[in-house]
């Protein structure tokens, strides 16, 4: 993502600040943009013609291919590329007997094999072509691209997050059903660094969807994630060098853990007030530091306790407590569909 300027700063585009919010909202079919290479959904097996050939083998090809373009190439190399556009031009002039030569584009726009989908989305938007040649590192011809190619290959791949993520689901809502102890616990901890507004909100996500996964349900999720969400862009923007946040799941509840080692809060009860904060001018341009953090947190917990002092630090533990048709981590979500 050139466009991105992964500093200390969140990183801006086109003049606006991205936010985790904003970040939240890019969708997987976005991301996979960035993950999926050319050639992973690019025509390899190629149907080509010659230069010398008439137009007619043109009219015959596409009709039985049932394709709108060919590449045209010799002696293995790619000379130019003829499209249904070229025959129409063709058919109008009455040259069915002229060579592909005549007819044929030769001023080709090309996409590397090694490229992420990103740069054909983009070549295609500003080109307005139907389809564009691929070559590899030594400037080889070695497929062909479509839009069709990269919808079918979102799909794919789309398809194969859904299996890989229904696996996962089951593995983890039946984690405790099999373990025979007094007290089974999951914890998951995270360090969280100061100003690092890149990965602001990682940890709330990740907890979210380790939550899903274990079979909680989404109106569940959503709370612990906002709750966590909050406390940890407090130790972001709060704090000298960060903190760390201790989750652990139980069948039953849930215990949140968050501590830094200063700068500490001066009042407590004015802190818990919504709209305070102490959060910077240049923090405030930013987008944050509202004071609405420990207000939202509360409002999403079932138990929360916030202890600091000045000079060695804070520590807020926050507690949600599971209802019978919300345990996680026993099977409860799959038995229940």
């Amino acid at each position: 993502m050139r466009d991105l300027d992964f500093s200390n700063q969140p990183p801006r585009f086109k003049g606006k600040v991205i936010t985790d919010q904003l970040a939240g909202s890019i969708t997987r079919v976005e991301e996979l943009a960035y993950i999926i290479r050319i050639n992973e959904v690019m025509t390899k097996t190629l149907i080509t013609i010659a230069p010398a050939a008439p137009m007619s083998d043109v009219v015959d090809l596409l009709r039985e291919k049932r394709i709108s373009g060919i590449l045209v190439t010799e002696n293995d190399n790619l000379v130019g590329l003829i499209s249904t556009e070229d025959l129409i031009k063709c058919l109008i002039n009455g040259e069915l007997a002229a060579p592909v030569r005549n007819y044929m584009t030769t001023d080709l726009i090309t996409l590397n094999s090694f490229d992420y989908l990103t740069e054909a989305l983009k070549t295609f938007a500003r080109t307005g072509l139907g389809r564009l040649p691929v070559i590899d590192e030594n400037k080889q011809l070695v497929g062909i691209i479509t839009k069709g190619d990269i919808t079918y290959g979102f799909l794919r791949a789309l398809e194969h997050d859904y299996h890989e993520e229904e696996v996962r689901r089951y593995r983890a809502s039946h984690l405790f059903e099999d373990i025979e102890s007094d007290r089974s616990s999951l914890i998951l901890r995270y360090n969280i660094k100061h100003y690092d507004f890149t990965h602001g909100g990682a940890a709330s996500s990740n907890i979210k969807k380790a939550l899903l996964r274990l079979g909680a349900n989404p109106q569940l999720a959503r709370r612990v994630g906002i709750a966590v969400y909050e406390a940890e862009m407090n130790l972001i923007i709060h704090t000298d060098r960060g903190g760390s946040i201790h989750v652990e799941i139980e069948p039953h509840q849930i215990s949140i853990y968050a501590w830094d080692d200063g700068p500490g809060i001066a009042d407590i009860n004015l802190a818990m007030k919504p709209g305070y904060s102490t959060a910077t001018e240049e923090i405030r341009e930013l987008g944050f530091g509202a004071g609405m953090g420990l207000f939202n947190i509360s409002r999403c917990v079932d138990d929360m306790k916030l202890e600091s002092e000045i000079g060695k630090g804070t520590q807020l533990s926050m507690k949600v407590f599971l209802k019978k048709d919300e345990t996680v981590g026993e099977g409860y979500q799959t038995e229940k569909e």
